[in-house]
């Protein structure tokens, strides 16, 4: 049976679920237990994709600070592409080993002698955590090609790249940009240790990824990343027949989502009155085709496209306010000042300026930053 789902209603759902329609009073690391996952991406010119998500539901969090304070209750690996993941999943991703499609693990052990890759785990173990610049010089390998998209020639570097998709390392924390590698059980401590919850890493997945995005569209895309197969199998409709999964077609929208029984009972209180700057990446966003039916909002990260193939900006951020997507911001941080330099709104005067203020006021001192800028109206978009 497929439950029908009006726009409105998956749009409550969906602002609810993510925790974005009122603060919530969570640490860091207890909010990345709720979300599941928060995307990764190292493009700062507002905050981070993980600083923007973790600002736009809690109160007073400073610019790097998710990085600062999640680590030992977190790791890093694929799950929509290079994720944060709470330490209760590891257990599932290291019993998988997970050779995650697109990522050329296989390749890279094909060009790393197995003895070496043994001794950067045991340097790492003696001296952890450590980046990989810290470590010894291996020399240098024959990198990897993705069509015309070099990867790194260092033997050490590549080693632990095999190292950290296989589990047997974790990333442990940042220096600066430059990751922090450790052994999983000094890094996580008991959660590295514990058994899987459930035997079959892809039904496990499955139930996550749609906890993830709380409408998980049924069809293929980035959302199944690492997890397409499992998708094209019989698994999906064995937990949809065992109740772990629900069906859900949503209005205006062609195909059918999964979701999970809790996503459905979830209450739906009015949204607060706060503007919030959503990051690019933020799991409300994973699904164009949905942002579009529930919000009536046309969603675009342009940053790799050509200056003049963009709409609209390089690193452009969405603006919620009271459960409508009311704009969409670029801006960046230079010479102690926030400076916004182009503001967009939805319909002439969705924007309102006031609300904008007090988020940027508070936006600016998060990142440091004495004040802020901003244009004087927003530009139609």
């Amino acid at each position: 049976m497929t439950l029908a789902l009006s726009a409105a209603d998956a749009r409550r759902l969906m602002l609810a679920h993510h925790r974005l329609d009122r603060r919530v009073d969570l640490g860091i690391p207890e909010l990345l237990d709720a979300l599941g996952c928060i995307q990764l991406d190292p493009l700062d010119p507002m905050g981070t994709n993980a600083d923007l998500v973790v600002m736009a539901r809690l109160e007073d969090v400073a610019h790097g600070e998710v990085y600062e304070r999640v680590y030992a209750n977190a790791f890093e690996h694929f799950a929509k592409v290079r994720c944060l993941l709470p330490a209760s999943a590891f257990p599932h991703y290291r019993a998988r080993s997970v050779e995650a499609e697109g990522w050329r693990t296989e390749s890279r052990r094909q060009k790393v002698d197995a003895g070496l890759v043994d001794a950067v785990e045991a340097e790492v173990r003696a001296r952890g955590p450590v980046t990989a610049a810290e470590l010894e010089d291996r020399g240098r390998v024959v990198p990897l090609d993705w069509s015309g998209w070099k990867g790194t020639a260092k033997a050490t570097s590549m080693a632990l790249e095999i190292l950290w998709t296989e589990c047997r390392l974790v990333v442990a924390g940042r220096r600066g940009r430059a990751k922090l590698y450790d052994v999983p059980e000094r890094a996580l401590g008991p959660a590295a240790l514990r058994p899987p919850s459930e035997p079959s890493f892809e039904r496990w997945a499955i139930v996550h990824r749609a906890e993830c995005a709380g409408l998980l569209p049924r069809r293929g895309g980035p959302w199944w990343s690492t997890l397409d197969h499992a998708r094209k199998g019989p698994k999906v409709d064995e937990l949809i027949a065992e109740g772990a999964l629900v069906e859900v077609r949503v209005e205006g929208v062609p195909g059918t989502y999964l979701s999970t029984p809790s996503f459905l009972a979830r209450e739906t209180p009015e949204p607060d009155d706060e503007l919030r700057i959503l990051g690019p990446l933020d799991a409300l966003l994973w699904d164009r085709r949905l942002v579009k039916a529930t919000f009536g909002f046309d969603y675009l990260w342009e940053v790799y496209k050509k200056a003049h193939l963009r709409r609209w900006g390089w690193y452009v951020m969405p603006l919620l306010h009271r459960g409508e997507l009311v704009g969409r911001l670029e801006g960046r941080t230079r010479d102690g000042v926030l400076a916004v330099e182009t503001l967009w709104e939805e319909r002439r005067g969705a924007v309102d300026l006031g609300a904008l203020d007090e988020t940027l006021a508070h936006h600016a001192a998060a990142l440091g930053q004495t004040h802020y800028e901003r244009p004087r109206r927003a530009v139609l978009g």
